[in-house]
């Protein structure tokens, strides 16, 4: 037999052919997606104690099955709001001591109120009527039928229901559930179990649904630990959160008239889902909620809250629009002026920082050796990555002169530096008309 297959170094013995096939180098050119929220809350349905992943597809089309309403119920109108813009949610249940409702055949799938909803119906199957129909109503509407069932034994989980199989099956023209409940109003337990949950997923905007203040405290104190320590690059939106003086904190000034939080379900799903190289200053809120503009209609009061660092709903007209895309963080120095309160600024630095990871993490880390060769071939392919944001007019002015990457002070670590330009958008005009 001959020799074959491929090789590192020409030192086969066999006589034979040795070919290796390599990709002609191409550089890195992908921009991380963005449009992910982390959402903890309260439901009246759901996965318990664990993060589950909602397409904005699933929703429009599962919203019963995951929520336990169909997609138009009002109880589903803060998910509709977040899907507006963001295009996949991470959702995590924090209600405490919540309670599945069940009944004589079966228990609700998922703890919470809506279980109370479920009706068990049970015929004599028409064919055979030794053997049992049983079908699983939600309010009024059929969502699980099993047919031809000769005992409990026999009946299978659904979307709805985990049957008691040791019941015994009697004809009933409807057996209610009952004994659901959301529980006590959360304290920050959950709210925390969410949060390490959330530490294994990769996301653009935390939402914190809450209105009391240890809460949104413990929220705070998560994005910066995580923005700051860890290096995950996410924005944390809430209400009323106070003077967090963060970049990475983002507070709405306005309540909505329905609940005081209402208004964080459209702004988490509006400042995830735009593109790097937008602003949503002076976006239309086309939300379901109602805002409130109390303390946001003067141009004193606008101007003192864009000073203290607000995020506000202001009207225009007929309209309610974003007033500014900010953050909380207002205590600039020489080190980080106030370009680091605008959203903007803060989208591009941290879509820098994760794709920058991403493509030394997936093409260098472990593979590629630290030495003159890697390191150009590390220049060339995040230049090329600066480049495309330049084309997408996220940065400007981008001066490869100044991208330089060195062996650091082990054999194993690189250095790099650049200078980033991050272009916004216009907020302000200026004018001055010379009249003839």
């Amino acid at each position: 037999m001959l020799g074959g297959g491929t090789f590192v170094t020409q030192n086969k013995v066999l006589p034979g052919t040795y070919q290796n096939f390599v990709s002609a180098a191409r550089a890195f050119v992908n921009l991380s997606d963005r449009g992910y929220v982390a959402l903890p809350m309260e439901l009246d349905w759901g996965i318990d104690d664990a993060v589950f992943t909602v397409t904005a597809e699933d929703f429009q089309k599962n919203s019963l099955k995951i929520f336990g309403y169909d997609y138009t119920h009002e109880k589903l109108k803060g998910l509709r709001d977040v899907f507006k813009n963001a295009h996949t949610a991470f959702v995590y249940k924090v209600n405490e001591g919540a309670v599945a409702a069940s009944n004589t055949y079966g228990t609700a799938k998922y703890k919470g109120v809506r279980g109370n909803d479920l009706k068990t119906v049970i015929t004599a199957n028409v064919d055979d009527p030794t053997k049992f129909d049983v079908q699983t109503y939600l309010g009024t509407l059929l969502v699980d039928e099993q047919l031809a069932i000769e005992s409990a034994a026999d009946l299978v989980e659904s979307d709805y229901v985990i049957p008691k199989t040791d019941a015994t099956l009697a004809e009933t023209a409807g057996t209610n559930f009952a004994g659901g409940s959301n529980g006590t109003a959360p304290t920050g337990t959950p709210h925390q179990k969410a949060l390490d949950e959330f530490e294994a997923y990769g996301f653009n905007v935390l939402a914190c649904l809450s209105t009391e203040t240890a809460i949104k405290n413990l929220y705070i104190a998560y994005t910066k630990r995580l923005r700051d320590e860890v290096g995950a690059k996410f924005q944390l939106v809430g209400h009323a959160l106070g003077a967090a003086d963060h970049e990475g904190v983002i507070d709405i000034h306005n309540k909505a008239t329905e609940v005081d939080y209402g208004l964080v379900f459209w702004t988490a799903g509006a400042q995830a889902g735009v593109d790097v190289n937008k602003s949503n200053t002076n976006k239309t809120y086309d939300g379901e909620y109602t805002a409130d503009f109390t303390g946001a209609k003067t141009q004193n009061e606008l101007t003192t809250l864009i000073k203290n660092g607000k995020y506000v709903f202001h009207r225009v007209g007929i309209e309610t629009r974003v007033l500014e895309d900010i953050n909380t963080f207002t205590s600039f120095t020489t080190e980080k002026n106030e370009d680091f309160s605008l959203n903007q600024v803060i989208r591009v630095l941290d879509q820098i920082a994760i794709d920058t990871a991403q493509l030394f993490n997936s093409r260098y880390l472990g593979q590629i050796p630290n030495d003159q060769s890697g390191r150009v071939s590390l220049w060339n392919d995040i230049l090329t990555h600066r480049l495309e944001l330049q084309r997408l007019r996220a940065i400007e002015n981008y001066d490869k002169e100044a991208l330089a990457i060195s062996e650091g002070n082990t054999k194993k670590s690189v250095v790099m530096n650049e200078v980033v330009d991050v272009t916004v958008a216009m907020s302000q005009l200026y004018i001055t008309t010379t009249v003839a």
